[in-house]
């Protein structure tokens, strides 16, 4: 089973997926994929300074993610340019990884599941959700102003439309352990019927 995690920004998408990791599914982040494989590589470095110019670069000769987010986040335009370019190679790696080991549980997060029209390529989708004030709490703790939250915010589907198009949802409002309960409870209900059909 492939299961797709997304939901809103601030709502603990990350802290699901170790809860399904703790449960024994492999998993998949897109955002670390983009972190750590996607934005080092070369040819990726090369069309952003073509687009952008040298103002996107660090001061090690990498990508300067604050600079790249102040463009994306503001145009819309640039934003689905640069989406185009990261989305198709972050897809091929996780991909990859689930075709390798097809026979596992799969929990793959990507937080751009409904915007990239990812639906068709997973069993069954999951949304973390939480109320809009725990959701901007939670981002401006990470440093954002509210401005730079909202317009996070604002580049996603609305979390009520995540939430209806989703098989099942997880609420993150709570504890880390309430959260935690209703991924051990899903989890259980998700592998039972694979359990059974192999009697």
């Amino acid at each position: 089973m492939v299961i797709g995690l997304t939901g809103g920004i601030g709502c603990g998408k990350s802290r699901a997926t170790a809860a399904f990791a703790a449960r024994g599914f492999l998993t998949a982040d897109a955002d670390q994929i983009v972190r750590e494989e996607v934005l080092p590589d070369p040819a990726v470095l090369a069309r952003a300074v073509e687009r952008w110019g040298a103002r996107v670069l660090a001061g090690g000769g990498g990508l300067d993610r604050v600079a790249v987010a102040g463009i994306v986040f503001a145009d819309e335009s640039e934003r689905r340019w640069w989406e185009g370019v990261v989305h198709p190679r972050v897809r091929a790696i996780w991909r990859g990884r689930v075709e390798a080991q097809p026979q596992a549980d799969w929990v793959v997060e990507v937080p751009l599941l409904f915007e990239a029209g990812l639906e068709k390529g997973f069993d069954f989708i999951v949304c973390v959700g939480a109320n809009a004030a725990v959701q901007l709490a939670r981002v401006t703790a990470r440093g954002m102003s509210q401005a730079q939250a909202g317009l996070r915010i604002a580049s996603q589907y609305p979390l009520d439309k995540k939430l209806k198009l989703s098989h099942a949802v997880l609420w993150n409002d709570g504890t880390p352990a309430f959260l935690e309960d209703q991924v051990g409870r899903l989890a259980e209900r998700l592998r039972t019927p694979r359990q059974v059909s192999r009697v």
